[in-house]
């Protein structure tokens, strides 16, 4: 059946009783997205990401300077000063340009701890959820171990191990980000092992990593999604904390966190130079918070969502 009609679409995607998969789908997706949509604050942060991430990918048409571009004789430009609309450093360089492409590096680190810790922290927790035992009291001190060390902590420890750099600040990030997956995928894993349908699929002669991954991974993906998102801006200023601290994404990248290092140096005459990227960092975690209370209100039957 075509659907061009909004109102017919609408009442497809509100029925009461779907008459397929696909609708039924279609229809939590909808309903969710309403929840969502009513939520004034999650949708803030919905917009000013994407808003930062349009920046961020038009960049070059964006900025009105070159980043890496130095004027030594531009130095230290306060905002709105000979078109320099953030102001300038102590290089002569344009800020509200390096904001903008510091935006692609914070976007870049995000996406790539987003990838990998949930995904191993989901595979930990449920071969250590499903299988018990001796696996799962390994698994789990591991995690404990993981857990015992404040992140920023570990996170330097990696890093002063592998080397600075952008690729080993994500893999130092990653390493210490997974405890807290790990935590929910077993406790989801445990909740549903023993239900009914899990104990029909095993009696259809499905194999343990069959299940696991058929059926016990998307049951945790709603979990782990809010976590992520929540997770969000603890990651952005961890990867600010090294990038302060010259473990991160190395000279002459516009890193949100070196630039704050830079410009401390002149916090008490020219306060713009450390105080812009940092409200770039400061906007960025209040976005990703405000949208993760509003996901989790979604996606968490406790909370009443969807």
């Amino acid at each position: 059946m075509k659907m061009t009609d909004p109102s017919t679409l609408r009442a497809w995607l509100l029925a009461e009783a779907p008459t397929s998969r696909r609708q039924a789908r279609a229809s939590a997706w909808y309903v969710g997205w309403l929840n969502l949509r009513s939520n004034t604050l999650a949708m803030a942060g919905l917009i000013f990401l994407a808003l930062l991430l349009l920046a961020a990918v038009f960049a070059p048409f964006l900025a009105s300077h070159d980043p890496f571009a130095q004027d030594l004789g531009a130095r230290l430009l306060a905002p709105g000063t000979d078109g320099h609309l953030f102001g300038t450093d102590s290089l002569g360089r344009d800020i509200y340009s390096r904001v903008l492409y510091g935006a692609r590096i914070s976007i870049y680190i995000v996406l790539l701890v987003a990838l990998v810790a949930p995904l191993l922290g989901l595979i930990i927790g449920t071969v250590a959820g499903y299988a018990g035992g001796w696996l799962d009291v390994v698994l789990m001190r591991v995690t404990d171990i993981f857990l015992a060390f404040p992140r920023l902590i570990l996170a330097l420890a990696f890093v002063a191990a592998l080397g600075a750099g952008i690729e080993n600040a994500v893999l130092a990030i990653s390493l210490t980000a997974w405890p807290p997956y790990a935590r929910i995928a077993r406790a989801e894993t445990l909740t549903i092992r023993n239900s009914d349908f899990i104990h029909a699929i095993r009696l259809q002669g499905a194999g343990p990593v069959r299940i696991v991954m058929r059926h016990i991974w998307p049951l945790c993906i709603s979990s782990l999604v809010i976590r992520v998102t929540l997770d969000m801006a603890g990651i952005i200023l961890t990867a600010a904390g090294l990038g302060f601290l010259g473990l991160g994404a190395q000279p002459p990248s516009p890193e949100w966190g070196a630039m704050v290092s830079e410009g401390r140096k002149f916090i008490l005459d020219h306060w713009w130079v450390a105080t812009v990227p940092g409200l770039a960092i400061f906007s960025i975690s209040l976005a990703f918070n405000l949208l993760g209370d509003g996901l989790r209100d979604v996606l968490d039957p406790k909370e009443g969502g969807a």
